[in-house]
């Protein structure tokens, strides 16, 4: 499926004092089915949802039914009789971990120090994001998810929007960047913690601290990094990890 990618998300901080947010991946959505289900039909539904949390959150959004199925310990037949399509088990898992990278952005709107509130949203989203492989692909592309991910995905336009301006305004950042830059600059940070997950899973904050300083109109200075840079041979173990499979 050819994907469109969408970028509709569209004093000096140190990142590692932002608040923490320990909640991970959202919560498997239990959403009650128009009509009230059987026990056991409910509990199925529950165990695909699950199922479909895990596989998604791991391996992306490219996974099959059949693949969740399997996982969830059911037959596909069962899978397709609670969602039709793939396109409505997504839905039904992924508004609400939408909805919380918006409320970040609100979050982080309120903050008394412009700088503060955009550094904090970077490095909580960036956490969301690298930590789940089906959310990054959701907010990155354009063709997954139905209506109810399309809209949920436009709120966070003009959320950073706001918090770019903010701090543009009072002089903390450069002048000539621009709200779409930051979902940008996301995507690309939260592809490192990808590509060097086996290795070195943190190694994002430390782009992200030097993106930080790069954001910075003026600064005396620089910020230290809080991860240390792979070595030689954690590199070349890693390109190897990462590597496309040879069929």
């Amino acid at each position: 499926m050819k994907r469109r990618t969408c970028l509709h998300f569209f004093p000096e901080v140190n990142v590692t004092q932002c608040p923490a947010d320990d909640s991970g991946p959202g919560p498997v959505a239990n959403a009650e089915p128009t009509r009230p289900l059987r026990r056991d039909a409910e509990r199925n539904r529950q165990r695909i949802l699950k199922a479909a949390s895990e596989v998604f959150t791991e391996r992306g959004l490219d996974v099959s039914l059949d693949e969740v199925a399997r996982h969830a310990g059911v037959g596909v037949g069962t899978v397709y009789r609670r969602f039709r399509t793939k396109e409505e088990l997504v839905e039904a898992l992924f508004v609400d971990r939408i909805e919380e990278i918006a409320a970040l952005a609100e979050e982080a709107a309120k903050a008394p120090d412009p700088w503060s509130g955009l550094a904090c949203f970077m490095e909580r989203a960036a956490t969301k994001l690298a930590g789940d492989l089906g959310l990054r692909q959701m907010m990155m592309f354009a063709t997954y998810g139905g209506d109810k991910i399309w809209y949920a995905r436009q709120r966070n336009a003009p959320l950073v929007t706001r918090l770019v301006e903010r701090a543009q305004a009072a002089g903390q950042l450069r002048s000539d960047l621009r709200p779409t830059d930051i979902p940008f600059l996301l995507f690309v940070l939260t592809d490192a913690a990808q590509f060097a997950r086996q290795v070195s899973p943190e190694i994002w904050r430390r782009y992200l601290t030097l993106v930080l300083d790069g954001l910075r109109p003026v600064r005396e200075g620089v910020s230290s990094l809080p991860v240390p840079a792979m070595l030689p041979d954690e590199f070349e173990m890693t390109m190897r990890q990462s590597a496309p499979r040879q069929h």
